[in-house]
């Protein structure tokens, strides 16, 4: 059943400001008044492309970011090193950021028999220890199916990690029917699901249902590994095998979309039209970019900085490609 009382933990515009309460709504925690930058990292390129061994590397990416304003943070307990890697080059900095990360089993989504209550509390307590933090401000259940949702023992995990203290927050990442069914059950703070140029179903089926619930929207993938106007597949020699398979289908798709011709006033910085297009939509609370380059963090940060903003018409154009186009383009987990 929906948890219907869900909305204790949000304070309308203009309402009491407590303590570890956030209206995602308006991007600004009421407990100390921190905004969150519309532009966020997301850590699966450090986490699966970096070894342990190179954390100079992703200490001069993270530090980049929070040095140019971006203040969230979202990572995994299953993005191989990338919360060892939070932990050894910015845990000295942690009030400066918002840290979400996700627990649950991640090789194969939809084995029951592995999501489990245990298995949640554990993750979030390795979290912990790995980011050297005695707390996190967002854990999120990490693509599990409906089926596993229904069943309602992660969510009592991640409820009873909440009431210890272990998180402020509790989300759900994912996508189509499982991201529709966390929306509409009243139990989550957050929503992660993927949005970009050719992946554009969360416009139609989550954004409304989720603004209307006041939970924050968090986009992944948001410039689709690049694949917008790409001369090559950009995903193509990545060393972690499960980015280059959606990848490949991003290419693909974005291949077609291109193939339909100019958009007039489009910018020529492709990777800032691929920005531009999804913090063009209002709902979006933030968009998680995830590099393991310093230059291209840095790139990142300044296409925000200095205007991301397209040209309505640009925007409308894009959805119209999408929507002719679209044939079963399920959102890519």
């Amino acid at each position: 059943a929906a948890r219907t009382e869900h909305n204790r933990f949000f304070v309308p515009r203009g309402g009491r400001h407590t303590r570890w309460r956030w209206d995602w709504t308006s991007d600004v925690c009421s407990s100390d008044l921190l905004k969150i930058s519309r532009l966020g990292v997301g850590l699966a390129a450090i986490g699966e492309e970096l070894t342990i061994d190179e954390v100079d590397r992703a200490g001069k990416v993270l530090n980049a970011a929070l040095d140019g304003g971006i203040n969230f943070l979202d990572t995994s307990a299953n993005y191989l090193v990338s919360e060892e890697l939070v932990g050894r080059t910015v845990s000295h900095r942690r009030t400066e950021f918002v840290l979400a990360t996700k627990a649950g089993y991640v090789t194969d989504k939809s084995a029951i028999d592995m999501w489990t209550k245990e298995l949640i509390h554990q993750h979030i307590d390795r979290s912990l220890t790995r980011m050297k933090t005695d707390y996190l401000d967002l854990v999120q259940l990490h693509s599990c199916s409906k089926e596993i949702l229904e069943r309602g023992e992660v969510i009592e995990a991640l409820l009873e990690a909440q009431t210890a203290g272990k998180t402020r927050f509790v989300g759900y990442s994912g996508d189509n029917e499982a991201a529709i069914w966390a929306v509409n059950s009243g139990y989550f703070d957050t929503l992660q699901t993927s949005f970009s140029i050719p992946d554009q179903h969360a416009r139609t089926n989550l954004f409304e249902p989720a603004h209307a619930r006041k939970m924050g929207i968090i986009t992944k993938r948001p410039i689709a590994n690049g694949a917008w106007r790409s001369a090559i597949n950009p995903t193509a020699n990545l060393r972690y095998r499960p980015m280059r398979v959606y990848g490949d289908e991003y290419f693909r798709r974005a291949q077609l979309m291109a193939g339909l011709g100019p958009i007039s006033g489009e910018p020529e910085d492709r990777f800032l039209t691929a920005i531009g297009f999804v913090l063009a939509h209002s709902d979006v609370t933030t968009a998680i970019v995830g590099t393991q380059n310093p230059s291209h963090m840095q790139d990142n940060i300044e296409r925000v900085k200095h205007g991301s903003s397209l040209l309505s018409t640009i925007v409308e154009e894009l959805q119209r490609r999408f929507d002719r186009l679209d044939d079963h383009w399920g959102q890519l987990t």
